[in-house]
């Protein structure tokens, strides 16, 4: 099963599976944020359960790789300066260099490629920002029988089990580690802060952000009234970091 279909499928249950247990880590994770404006990436929102604990004096962009997350999320947006791409982590459809700091919660153990979620997150982060990371991770040398035996099918299902941050973490030199803390399952589950310090070249060693072109994917979804449309062609302007041919995939008013 493909990580789009299961998590379509997951969609209708993901807050009550997932919700409550992470509660308290998902909190103490945002608390990181900084307080000054700035332009995040909300690189696999799913559905929507960090919103309401996001401070509204930033500018985010939220993505996720399913409509069904997307849909499940809107409702929690609030009044939030936000936007929606439907994209996949691995292949990330925003120029080099777009944001201020990435968000990255439970997306890395998740996604077939860590590494190359990891690499294209750091390749749209200016120099200077930051990846606040919450996901489980194993450290390295650490056996783990049980996680590593139910991985194979995990991976198929919802995450994978194996996934160790420092093999991750080599596939991105750009990135150094500012903190990295346990938070929860005896230290499976870690809070990681990481800082830009170098341009992330693209496969090919190019970093240029004329390198972009063809990277992603992302759906357009029309609003659901001429009102609405109305009032979101004069509120919603590109976001001049998205390339123009591939636009939000949801213009909310």
């Amino acid at each position: 099963m493909s990580l789009r279909s299961s998590y379509t499928l997951l969609a209708p249950v993901y807050d009550w599976l997932i919700g409550p247990a992470l509660a308290r880590v998902r909190a103490q994770s945002l608390a990181r944020l900084p307080s000054a404006g700035a332009h995040i990436l909300i690189n696999g929102a799913g559905t929507g359960l960090d919103l309401p604990l996001l401070p509204a004096t930033h500018r985010y962009t939220a993505l996720d790789l399913t409509r069904a997350m997307i849909n499940k999320a809107q409702p929690r947006r609030g009044r939030l300066d936000l936007q929606w791409v439907q994209g996949d982590s691995q292949r990330l459809p925003f120029r080099n260099d777009s944001f201020d700091h990435v968000l990255l919660h439970l997306i890395l153990a998740i996604v077939p490629d860590s590494r190359a979620a990891l690499r294209e997150t750091a390749r749209v982060l200016r120099i200077g920002g930051r990846v606040f990371v919450l996901d489980k991770f194993l450290r390295p040398g650490e056996m783990a029988p049980l996680r590593r035996l139910f991985n194979p099918l995990m991976r198929r299902i919802v995450t994978r089990t194996d996934v160790v941050f420092e093999d991750v973490l080599a596939g991105s030199p750009g990135l150094r580690v500012i903190d990295d803390q346990p938070v929860m399952a005896g230290g499976w589950i870690r809070m990681v802060t990481l800082e830009k310090i170098t341009a992330q070249d693209l496969p090919g060693g190019s970093s240029s952000a004329s390198s972009f072109s063809g990277r992603g994917q992302v759906s357009q979804t029309t609003p659901t009234s001429s009102a609405t449309a109305t009032a979101t062609s004069n509120k919603n302007q590109i976001n001049p970091f998205i390339a123009p041919r591939l636009l939000p995939g949801f213009a909310d008013a």
